[in-house]
C-alpha cells in the first residue's frame, strides 16, 4: 500500500502510561482509536523506530511514527448538487457554502457533500494533492458554518493558495453573533488551540500539544443578551473562532458543543459566515477579494434578537 503521508508525534505526559494506539488518538487529530488499531495489526506505526503492537505502553518522550495509507474509499462520486459560484476560471473557483453542507466525504457522509457537487461541476479539473476524498479542497469550514471557500482545479493553484494560508497572508473575514456582552469595540485573543484534554472530538486553549493561534474582533452591534462581530483571523486552527470566543466566556451563538448544549437558539448549528476571503490569484499574481451577504438564517436570527 502506497503511504500518502508520514506523520511523527511526540509523547506527552497526558498521553503516557496508555497504550500506543489510545495514545495516538488522543494526539492526532481526527484519528480514532480503531483506526489507529488497525494501522499497528498494518505495520504503519513504529514507536521508536521498532514495530508496535497493540500492548505497546508508550512514555513521555517517545518518538511516534505514522505511516497513513492511501484513503480506500475510492469511489466518490459526483452529484448534481447546486453551487453558488462566486467566481471562476480555469485554476480555481470560489463557492458559497451553505449552512449544513459537508465541505468533503467522511465517516456517515459519503454523498450530499461540496466534493460531491464539485466532481460533477468541475470533473476531472480538481487538484489531487488531498487525494480523492478531498479533491481540489484547499481549507474547510465546519458543517454548519456558511460560507466562501477557494477551490483549487489543478496542484500548482493549490500549492500557491496552501502557502499563502501557511503564511497567514489569505483574507479570512468572518460575520458571527456571540452570547453576552462584549464592551471593548475591538480585541484580539492570542492563545494557543490544541486537541482538548478530556475529549478528543473537541478543540481547546491548552499549552499542551498546541499551535498558536490569534483571532481579530469588532463590534458590529450589541443587543440583549449578545453581541455581532466581524471576526479575522490571523492564524487557521480547527474551531478556531468557536474555541477563542467560548474561551473568552462569549460562545457563538448556537454551537452547543462549545457554548450552552442545552440552548440552540433555534439555529440548527454555530451563527457563524465566511464571509470574506481574499488571496493573490497563484497564477496570475493579480489579488481578488470577494464578500458575500449574510445568509437567510443569520439575518433572521438577528431579526429576532433585534
Amino acid at each position: 500500500m502506497v503511504a500518502m503521508e508520514q506523520i511523527e508525534v511526540v509523547v506527552d505526559d497526558m498521553a503516557a502510561g496508555n497504550r500506543v494506539d489510545k495514545a495516538v488518538s488522543m494526539i492526532v487529530d481526527d484519528l480514532s482509536r480503531n483506526s489507529a488499531q488497525q494501522l499497528i495489526a498494518d505495520g504503519n506505526i513504529l514507536v521508536n523506530g521498532s514495530v508496535c503492537n497493540k500492548k505497546t505502553v508508550v512514555f513521555s518522550g517517545d518518538c511516534i511514527e505514522i505511516c497513513m495509507p492511501e484513503p480506500t474509499i475510492l469511489s466518490v462520486e459526483p452529484e448534481n448538487i447546486p453551487l453558488d459560484i462566486v467566481y471562476e476560471d480555469e485554476h480555481l473557483l470560489v463557492v458559497n457554502k451553505p449552512k449544513g453542507m459537508v465541505v468533503h466525504p467522511a465517516a456517515g457522509n459519503y454523498t450530499g457533500t461540496l466534493v460531491n457537487a464539485l466532481m460533477y461541476h468541475c470533473g476531472d479539473s480538481l487538484s489531487g494533492i488531498n487525494g480523492v476524498i478531498r479533491p481540489g479542497i484547499v481549507h474547510r469550514i465546519d458543517k454548519d458554518t456558511s460560507g466562501l471557500l477557494v477551490v483549487a482545479k489543478n496542484d500548482t493553484a493549490h500549492r500557491g493558495l496552501a502557502e499563502q494560508i501557511k503564511e497567514h497572508s489569505f483574507t479570512r473575514v468572518y460575520n458571527t453573533v456571540v452570547v453576552g456582552n462584549i464592551k471593548d469595540d475591538f480585541g484580539t485573543i492570542d492563545a494557543p488551540i490544541g486537541r482538548h484534554p478530556k475529549d478528543r472530538k473537541k478543540q481547546a486553549v491548552t499549552d499542551k500539544n498546541s499551535k498558536n493561534a490569534v483571532t481579530h474582533f469588532e463590534v458590529i452591534e450589541r443587543f440583549s443578551g449578545f453581541t455581532f462581530l466581524k471576526v479575522k483571523l490571523e492564524t487557521g486552527r480547527t474551531h478556531q473562532i468557536r474555541v477563542h470566543m467560548a474561551y473568552r466566556g462569549t460562545p457563538v451563538a448556537g454551537d452547543v458543543v462549545y457554548g450552552n448544549p442545552k440552548k440552540s437558539y433555534g439555529l440548527n448549528g454555530q451563527c457563524l459566515n465566511a464571509s470574506t476571503i481574499g488571496f493573490i490569484h497563484p497564477i496570475t499574481g493579480e489579488y481578488l477579494e470577494f464578500t458575500t451577504e449574510l445568509p437567510d438564517y443569520f439575518k433572521d436570527f438577528l431579526r429576532r434578537i433585534s
